[in-house]
């Protein structure tokens, strides 16, 4: 019965710049989730693959380093 889990991680260090969703939004396959600043470059990750954002382990404004967890999505 538990659904197909899919994390989001960083490829690189950077600094959130903004979040675009909330848990519990829908999101679609390549829709962008978060805006990351790494080397002076604004970076837009999209969503890997549809579904719901269950969890989101990340702030605005805050450093994240490569590989650490960002949101998950089922």
């Amino acid at each position: 019965m538990s659904a197909e889990v899919t994390v989001m991680k960083a490829d690189f260090p950077g600094k959130i710049l903004d979040i675009m969703v909330k848990e519990g939004d829908k999101v679609a396959d390549g829709q962008p989730v978060i805006l990351l600043e790494a080397m002076k470059m604004e970076n837009e990750l999209v969503a890997p693959k549809g579904g719901v954002v269950a969890q989101i382990q990340v702030e605005k404004n805050t450093s994240v380093d490569a590989g650490q967890i960002l949101l998950t999505i089922q």
